[in-house]
């Protein structure tokens, strides 16, 4: 009997004490998994940070190459060489503007300004027909006001007036045109003296050296270069204005010529 009891108790504390261990392997594997999944987390943090970063880095990247691009190829052309040719670029565009904002200007509804005046004759009012060109901007008012002004004159004189001063007007149309066509020339020319200059300088440091290196060969290439392709721009960039102004000024031109045409009628039905 008392055999039999030991061998319970013995059964019993085996049971227990695999109970136990079990559990305690149990928890030891859950805690085991919580760190690794803790780990994954904190790892996937990290990479979604250091993705961001990479991002930001890039943008900064983009952002510092679409920025300081420009101002760094001017450096490497060399600013001696790169300044003039600046230079000539805000001289054309200012002259550009200038032509722009008189032609604009010059911009007349003849139109109108043909039945104002024709009204005027018709009434004999002479003075009347001053006023309105007075009034009214552009060239060809003042063309019309020259020949009103001799209208007593005679046709001969009133059309010699016209043809005079409608020449005088259509060289005032062209002002400053010619320097825009010389900063068209000078930029590209400027761009390829820097080359040529960079080119000799170039040589001479193989000279120096002693070896033809492809790096310095590449280097004086490189900066001799940026010159042309600067220069090139600025010429490109005011011969797209120069065409828009010279189509400007043909415009305005025939537009004064058809006018002209149509004023001298109205002199010639209206004049007494």
């Amino acid at each position: 009997m008392k055999k039999l009891v030991a061998l319970l108790a013995i059964a019993g504390l085996m049971t227990f004490g695999l109970s136990g261990v079990v559990y305690a392997q149990d928890e030891k594997q859950t805690k085991e998994e919580n760190v690794t999944e803790a780990a994954e987390a904190t790892q996937a943090t990290d990479e979604a940070v250091a993705a961001d970063v990479q991002e930001q880095e890039e943008e900064v990247v983009v952002q510092k190459s679409f920025n300081q691009v420009l101002k760094d190829k001017f450096i490497e052309g060399g600013p001696p060489w790169m300044t003039p040719i600046l230079i000539v670029l805000i001289l054309g565009l200012a002259f550009v503007m200038e032509r722009i904002i008189y032609l604009n200007l010059s911009t007349t509804n003849t139109t109108k300004l043909l039945m104002s005046l024709e009204e005027a004759l018709k009434n004999g009012d002479v003075e009347k027909a001053k006023e309105i060109c007075r009034n009214t901007r552009g060239p060809v008012a003042s063309v019309f006001y020259q020949g009103l002004d001799r209208y007593d004159e005679g046709m001969e004189e009133i059309e010699k007036a016209v043809v005079s001063y409608g020449g005088v007007q259509v060289a005032r149309l062209e002002t400053n045109m010619s320097w825009i066509g010389f900063c068209i020339a000078v930029a590209p020319s400027l761009g390829f003296l820097g080359t040529v200059v960079g080119m000799v300088q170039a040589f001479d440091n193989i000279e120096r050296v002693g070896d033809i290196s492809p790096t310095i060969v590449a280097g004086g290439m490189k900066v001799a270069l940026i010159t042309t392709v600067f220069g090139l721009i600025v010429a490109l960039i005011l011969q797209v204005f120069y065409s828009y102004l010279i189509a400007k000024i043909d415009s305005l031109t025939n537009t004064m010529e058809d006018a002209t045409i149509s004023y001298m009628d109205i002199v010639v039905k209206y004049r007494k």
